[in-house]
């Protein structure tokens, strides 16, 4: 099994916005095959709670992650919250 875990860092006051783009493409991302978890996530902490959304995601293996990554609404979604974000940390792990 494969874990992702997208660390995104937003752009001052652009969190609500970003969500709201994110929410319309859960469903899509949540159907499609070897997709196991992706949820949206944010900081406990107040400091940083505006500033980053985390999404949390599990992939059957790097092959469906990799065949995700290349939809056509995943591109669109990056389109859509390109001015909405700074940078993006990308980490992929598996179960031990």
């Amino acid at each position: 099994m494969l874990h992702v875990i997208a660390r995104i860092e937003l752009v001052d006051g652009a969190q609500e916005k970003f969500l709201e783009v994110l929410e319309k493409y859960i469903p899509t991302v949540r159907s499609e095959e070897g997709c196991i978890r992706y949820e949206p996530c944010l900081d406990i902490e107040s400091e940083t709670r505006a500033q980053f959304v985390t999404i949390v995601e599990e992939w059957v293996d790097e092959a469906h992650l990799k065949k995700h990554l290349a939809t056509e609404h995943m591109a669109q979604y990056r389109q859509e919250v390109a001015p909405l974000r700074k940078s993006t940390l990308l980490y992929k792990v598996e179960t031990a």
